[in-house]
C-alpha cells in the first residue's frame, strides 16, 4: 500500500446514483459524472472512486475527514456491508481534494420551504437533487452534520457496484452465470465452493460495467445497526495516530507566527533581539504580522515572542459593551428574514396571559485541543500540504493562489484532526503555512500556533441577543413572537471562503428559532442582522441552533411555568400535533428520567430542540452542594431516522452535552481595548473531569429520513441547565455563561 498516497493525488468516475426501488450504477443522480482522481499503480485498482483493491485488501477512500466523530468508522462500514467484507478487513484513507468527493447533502437544507421535519417526499426528494449543486462548486466538506446523510446511500450503492463488479469478473472467469454466485468475507464464492478472494478478482473487474442492483434491506445487514470498533481507537489510544502537527518530512522546519490581537494591519516591528536567539533561521514579515522559522517550535515560539510589533486598531468596537450595543441596535432595522410567520403573532389572544424575556450570549472560541497547524513543502515542481482541514477543495485552491502555482501542481494531505469544531473549515491557518514557506523554498515547513494566537486568531460563535415574547392560555402555549439579533456567521464564512455571500434570508442565523417542532397558533420568528459588525465569527458547533436553542427553550420554560403547567407535558402536548418524533423523544426522557419524580434536594430542567434534523431531548439533574451548584445526572434521547453505529451516536451525543455544558457554564469571550481577554484555558474554562454528570442515552429511529447526528447534542445543554437551575433555586438565568452568577461544584 506504500503508493496508496500517491493515489489520493490524482483524478475517477462517480459510479452510482439512488434511484426508486434499488440502485443505477454508471450515473451520479442524473448528472455527467465527475472525474476520476484514483490513477491505480502495481497491483492497485480502482473499481470507483471510493474503492480500491490491491493484494493486502480493500481501502475505503473516504470523501469525509476523521475530527473525532467517527464519520470513516460509520463509512467503512457502509461500504463493508454491500461489498460483504470482513470488518477487521477494510482500510481508510482520506481521498485528494476532488470534486468526485462533493458533499450530496450539504445543500438540502439551504432550499427554501417548511422546516425540514415538514417536508413532504417530493421535497426531500427535491433537496437530494440539489446536492448536485455540491459537485459544480466542488463542495468536498465536512460539516453540517451531514456525512451519514450523504453516504447512506452512496457507499452502500458504491460497495453494491464494486460487489457486482467483482461477480462478473468471477462469473466469466468461472463460466458461470453471475446470478449463481454470492459472495462472502471478501471473496466471491461459486455454488461448488470454489473461492475467489476479491484481492485476485480486481484487475479483471476494472473491466466490467456495474449492471443495476438493489441494495439490502436493514434485516440483512450484519455490521450496520451494530456499535463497532472505531477504526482510530487503537491510534489514539497509543499515541501513534498521526495528526497534521505530527508531520515530519525530511528536513522540516518549525514556524510560529504572530498577528494582529486586532485583526488590524501591522505598522511596523523590531526583530532585533529574535535575530540573535539560538535556533532561528528566519524572521518572516507578513505584511499583516510576523513569524520566525527556527530548528524546532519551542525556539521559534521565543524568537517571535520577543518581537516587538506596533499593530493598528480593530475595525470593530473596542469592548464587548461597545459591541453588544451594535448588536442591540439592529433591532432597529428591517427584519433580515421572517421564515416562520403563523395565525396572528401581533395580537394577543384575549384572556391569554403574555410573556416577555430577553437573553444574551457571548462570543464563543472553538479551543480545539490541536492547535492550529499546517505544513507547507514549496519546490520547483509545486506545492505539498499536510493540513488537517474540514474543506479540502478550498484549501488547495487558496494555498495555490498564496503559493503562486496552479491548483494542479497542490499536493494536499489531509489528516486527522484533533478536534475540528467548524475552525478547521476555515482556510487562514493552512494559507499562513504557505505565506511563512514561501521565505524558506525547497524546505518544507511546519507553522504552528501558540494556544495564544489560536483563541486571538479565532473566527468565533457570535454573539446574540434573543427577545422573546409570547402568550399562554388554559395551560399551553398560543403565541410566540421570536426575535434575535447578532452577526451573519454564514455571510462572513461564504465570503471568506468563496468571496461573495448570495443573498436573501439567513437561514443559519435563525436555526433553532424559526423550525421547532410545536403547535402553537401564533408563531413567529425573525431574524436581525448587525450589518456593519466586523468581529470575525464562524461556524461553530450547531452553529445558529447553539444561541437560539437555549434562547427558544429557556423561554418555552418560562411559558410552562407562566401557564403553571409541567415542563415536559407541556412540550410533549405541542410537539404531538405537530410532529410525532419531536414529542417521542420528550417521552422517552420522561421515562429514562423517571420525570416528575426526583431526589431531595435537587432540581431537573428539560430541553428538546431540533437541529440537522434530529430532535435531541435532554433532561438534566442539579444538586446544592453547600451553595454550590452539581450537575449530577443527564439524560438524553435521539432520533436520526436510522441509527447506523448506537455506539458512535451514543459518544456524540454525550460529547456534544459536554460542549454544550462547557460553553453554559463558563465559555466567553469578551474584549478589551479590541483584543479577546481570553487567550488560554486558564482564561476559557470548560467542563472539568470531577464535573461531568452521569449520562444515560437513548436513541430512537421514529422518523422516516436518516438525519445528522455530529452537532444536534450541543443545542439543549445549556437551556436543560439553566431550567434544572431554576427548578432548584428559583432563579431564572437569561445571560450566558451562567457562571457569572452560579458558584458550580469541581
Amino acid at each position: 500500500m506504500a503508493s496508496i498516497g500517491k493515489i489520493a493525488r490524482r483524478t475517477f468516475l462517480v459510479g452510482a446514483a439512488a434511484v426508486a426501488g434499488g440502485v443505477a450504477v454508471g450515473a451520479w443522480y442524473v448528472s455527467r459524472p465527475a472525474p476520476n482522481p484514483l490513477r491505480p499503480e502495481g497491483d492497485e485498482t480502482a473499481l470507483n472512486p471510493f474503492v480500491i483493491i490491491d493484494g493486502e485488501g480493500v481501502t475505503l477512500v473516504a470523501p469525509r475527514a476523521e475530527m473525532g466523530q467517527g464519520t470513516q468508522t460509520t463509512w467503512a462500514a457502509l461500504l463493508a456491508e454491500e461489498m460483504d467484507l470482513a470488518w477487521e478487513d477494510v482500510r481508510v484513507i482520506h481521498g485528494p481534494p476532488a470534486k468526485a468527493y462533493y458533499n450530496s447533502a450539504m445543500m438540502a437544507e439551504s432550499l427554501p420551504g417548511p422546516a425540514g421535519y415538514a417536508r413532504s417526499a417530493l421535497q426531500h426528494k427535491l433537496g437530494e437533487m440539489a446536492g448536485v449543486i455540491g459537485k459544480v462548486m466542488e463542495m468536498q466538506v465536512t460539516g453540517g452534520s451531514t456525512a451519514m446523510k450523504d453516504g447512506y446511500e452512496r457507499m452502500r450503492a458504491t460497495g453494491a457496484a464494486a460487489r457486482e463488479m467483482l461477480k462478473a469478473a468471477a462469473a466469466a472467469r468461472l463460466d458461470l452465470d453471475a446470478g449463481v454466485l454470492t459472495t462472502e468475507a471478501g471473496a466471491v464464492v461459486a455454488p461448488d465452493g470454489t473461492r475467489l478472494p476479491y484481492t485476485e478478482l480486481a484487475a479483471e473487474a476494472a473491466g466490467f460495467e456495474p449492471r443495476d442492483v438493489l441494495l439490502r434491506e436493514p434485516s440483512e445487514w450484519k455490521l450496520l445497526g451494530r456499535a463497532l470498533p472505531r477504526l482510530d481507537m487503537v491510534a489514539k489510544c497509543t499515541g501513534t495516530e498521526t495528526y497534521s502537527i505530527d508531520t515530519r518530512p525530511e528536513g522540516l522546519r518549525y514556524a510560529a507566527v504572530r498577528m494582529s490581537p486586532r485583526r488590524g494591519a501591522m505598522r511596523g516591528f523590531d526583530a532585533e533581539e529574535a535575530e540573535g536567539m539560538p535556533g532561528v533561521e528566519k524572521i518572516v514579515d507578513l505584511g499583516d504580522g510576523v513569524a520566525v522559522i527556527a530548528t524546532n517550535t519551542w525556539l521559534a515560539q521565543q524568537a517571535v515572542n520577543a518581537i516587538e510589533v506596533d499593530w493598528g486598531p480593530a475595525a470593530y468596537p473596542e469592548t464587548t459593551g461597545a459591541i453588544f450595543d451594535e448588536i442591540e441596535a439592529a433591532f432597529d432595522l428591517d427584519p433580515d428574514s421572517t421564515l416562520r410567520d403563523t395565525g396572528d403573532a401581533e395580537t394577543l389572544p384575549e384572556g391569554a396571559q403574555e410573556v416577555t424575556a430577553e437573553y444574551r450570549l457571548p462570543f464563543l472560541a472553538h479551543a480545539t485541543m490541536e492547535p492550529l497547524n499546517a505544513t507547507a513543502w514549496i519546490t520547483a515542481g509545486g506545492l505539498e500540504v499536510w493540513s488537517g482541514n474540514q474543506i479540502p477543495t478550498f484549501v488547495r485552491d487558496a494555498c495555490a493562489e498564496a503559493a503562486g502555482v496552479s491548483a494542479d501542481s497542490v499536493t494536499l494531505h489531509t489528516t486527522p484532526m484533533g478536534g475540528g469544531f467548524g475552525r478547521r473549515g476555515e482556510l487562514d491557518f493552512s494559507v499562513l503555512a504557505v505565506r511563512v514557506a514561501r521565505a524558506l523554498p525547497n524546505v518544507p515547513v511546519m507553522t504552528t500556533w501558540s494556544r495564544e494566537e489560536d483563541m486571538t486568531q479565532d473566527f468565533y460563535r457570535p454573539g446574540a441577543i434573543g427577545r422573546m415574547r409570547g402568550a399562554v392560555q388554559d395551560g399551553t402555549a398560543v403565541l410566540l413572537d421570536a426575535s434575535v439579533a447578532g452577526p451573519s456567521t454564514a455571510r462572513q464564512a461564504l465570503n471568506r471562503w468563496t468571496g461573495f455571500a448570495p443573498g436573501g434570508p439567513d437561514k443559519v442565523h435563525v436555526e433553532g428559532l424559526w423550525n421547532q417542532p410545536y403547535a402553537i397558533p401564533s408563531y413567529r420568528a425573525r431574524g436581525y442582522i448587525a450589518p456593519d459588525l466586523q468581529v470575525p465569527v464562524g461556524f461553530w458547533r450547531s452553529v445558529g441552533n447553539s444561541y437560539n436553542g437555549f434562547i427558544f427553550e429557556s423561554f418555552l420554560d418560562e411559558m410552562a411555568n407562566a401557564a403553571g403547567a409541567d415542563p415536559l407535558d407541556f412540550r410533549v402536548q405541542l410537539a404531538e400535533p405537530e410532529w410525532d418524533p419531536a414529542a417521542r423523544v420528550l417521552e422517552a426522557v420522561r421515562e429514562m428520567s423517571g420525570w416528575p419524580d426526583k431526589p431531595e434536594g435537587t432540581g431537573r430542567g428539560v430541553a428538546m430542540c431540533y437541529s440537522f434534523g434530529t430532535p435531541v431531548a435532554c433532561v438534566i439533574e442539579v444538586a446544592d452542594e453547600e451553595g454550590e451548584i452539581r450537575i449530577a445526572r443527564a439524560w438524553m434521547a435521539a432520533d436520526p431516522g436510522v441509527a447506523l453505529d448506537p455506539g458512535i451516536i451514543e459518544q456524540q451525543l454525550a460529547g456534544g452535552l459536554v460542549y454544550g455544558l462547557s460553553a453554559a457554564m463558563t465559555g466567553e469571550i469578551t474584549f478589551a481595548d479590541g483584543a479577546v481577554e481570553q487567550r488560554n484555558f486558564p482564561d476559557y474554562d470548560a467542563l472539568r473531569m470531577g464535573q461531568m454528570p452521569r449520562v444515560e442515552v437513548r436513541i430512537l429511529e421514529r422518523q422516516t429520513h436518516i438525519s445528522g447526528i455530529g452537532e444536534p447534542g450541543t443545542p439543549p445543554a445549556a437551556p436543560a441547565l439553566a431550567n434544572a437551575i431554576f427548578d432548584l433555586t428559583g432563579e431564572r438565568h437569561r445571560e450566558l455563561p451562567l457562571s457569572r452568577a452560579v458558584r458550580f461544584a469541581t
